[in-house]
């Protein structure tokens, strides 16, 4: 058999056949380890009319709510309190405030980043 089943937690990495992979396979997992877990790469498209951030990646601690995310953009794009703003996960639905950006980042993360679009009128879900 040459599957490559490996089962990982933050102190052991238990590979199993195929030397090759298993090398490559370490390589990446000790990679991992080094990154931040605390920071969540957070890349906001705008949709429709909203205005358009210069910057569109930051990086967020993870173990914020989604209403600090909700905070951050309105103030980064100068909202007023009366403004609208929706914001939705990969153009598809617009996850409750008080879900934590690590559980959203590790159920709909795309290419390492975790997309919210963001509008001034309803758009999706």
């Amino acid at each position: 058999c040459s599957c490559h089943y490996f089962e990982i937690d933050r102190s052991n990495v238990y590979l199993i056949h195929d030397p090759e992979w298993n090398a490559e396979a370490t390589r990446a997992l000790e990679e991992f380890k080094q990154r931040d877990p605390s920071k969540v790469v957070v890349r906001f498209k705008a949709t429709g009319s909203a205005p358009i951030m210069k910057q569109n990646f930051f990086k967020i601690t993870s173990s914020n709510r989604f209403q600090a995310v909700i905070a951050f953009l309105r103030k980064e794009l100068g909202l007023k309190p009366t403004d609208p703003a929706f914001l939705y996960i990969n153009s598809s639905f617009s996850p409750a405030p008080d879900e934590t950006v690590s559980n959203l980042y590790k159920c709909f993360s795309t290419d390492g980043h975790l997309i919210v679009n963001y509008s001034s009128t309803a758009a999706w879900g």
